[in-house]
């Protein structure tokens, strides 16, 4: 039986359909039965066929939990782990920490104990390195630790080192290290808000490059991983380098909305951040954009995924297509929500 963390999240959900579509017998952690719910709705992109999401063996726990977990690993013999706590909010680190670094603790000395044979770990690209030279970004770059790092980073990198603990404890291992992650689903959190944002006629942008990669792509990334004899690697996951406002127009374009049109420079990000930390400390509420997340919006930075391409003869998908795709399912959902 196969074991997936994060099963409520966005490369959860999508990876726990393409698992039982092929037959695998799987576990899913899950914490409120609200977010089950979502996952039957990324079930519904794929098939009308409502008796795939049943069988889905649901488990509930907290990996932070040591007593949560151990029952969840009996029958186990493999593990995607895909939950995390992203966030860029200096007042979450601390349970970033928590949920990233000592859930993935837990998570290794359970799969330890229970003989697990292979774990797929979902790291991310704010754990590789940046290129001194100016060339595309490998898994070869090393992670600066010197460098102003933000929270999120940070204990992505401290669980990408749990899980190369396991490594050297005997389970096998495969890390991805996916760019920015575009699918369907989620529209209020992590990057589905481009899709919401946009349709509501977000007008900025800012010209700052990073590797994008679609959700599916990632899922099969994973999948060929688990089931070949590649162990002891980890992989970047970018279907294409591309500025914020490619892909914020091409989403507008999707949604058929107004493309963004004020350009968003570096002095007036660091200025708005600064303002969104006051106002956040005063209201209590979540800021609108971050030291680091204004930083990121501007920074360029340049994957390459051949190291993929050439093991697996992996190929990705274009963003474009991803974006038209999840466009669709974003237009289809907020008419079922107009009907109730």
């Amino acid at each position: 039986m196969i074991l997936v963390t994060g099963g409520t999240g966005l490369v959860g959900a999508h990876l726990l359909y393409h698992l039982i579509k092929n037959d695998q017998k799987v576990r899913a952690i899950y914490r409120t039965e609200a977010k089950k719910e979502a996952v039957k709705n990324v079930f519904s992109y794929y098939s009308e066929d409502a008796s795939l999401f049943s069988k889905v063996e649901w488990f509930k726990a907290d990996i932070t939990n040591v007593p949560d977990m151990i029952p969840a690993f009996v029958g186990i013999e493999k593990v995607y782990h895909c939950a995390a706590f992203i966030s860029f909010h200096p007042k979450d680190y601390r349970e970033m920490r928590k949920v990233n670094i000592h859930g993935t603790a837990i998570l290794v000395n359970l799969a330890v104990d229970a003989n697990i044979q292979k774990i797929c770990f979902v790291g991310s690209i704010a754990s590789v390195g940046d290129s001194l030279q100016g060339v595309p970004i490998t898994e070869e770059n090393e992670w600066n630790k010197e460098a102003d790092n933000s929270g999120y980073a940070i204990t992505k990198f401290g669980a990408e080192m749990e899980i190369w603990r396991a490594s050297q404890e005997g389970v096998e291992v495969v890390v991805v290290n996916p760019g920015v992650i575009l699918g369907s689903g989620f529209w209020n959190s992590g990057s589905g808000k481009l899709f919401s944002k946009s349709a509501q006629g977000f007008r900025y942008y800012t010209e700052g490059i990073t590797g994008f990669v679609g959700v599916e792509d990632v899922v099969n990334a994973m999948m060929l991983l688990m089931e070949s004899k590649v162990k002891n690697e980890r992989f970047i996951l970018v279907a294409q380098n591309k500025t914020y406002k490619e892909v914020l127009v091409a989403i507008a374009d999707a949604l058929g909305t107004k493309r963004p049109l004020r350009k968003i420079f570096p002095w007036q990000s660091s200025i708005l951040w600064r303002v969104s930390a006051l106002l956040s400390k005063i209201t209590g509420k979540e800021p609108l954009l971050s030291k680091y997340s204004a930083r990121s919006a501007h920074h360029i930075s340049k994957y390459s995924s051949e190291k993929i391409k050439q093991i697996q003869g992996f190929q990705f998908t274009e963003i474009d297509t991803v974006i038209s795709i999840a466009s669709m399912h974003f237009l289809n959902d907020a008419k079922k929500e107009r009907t109730f």
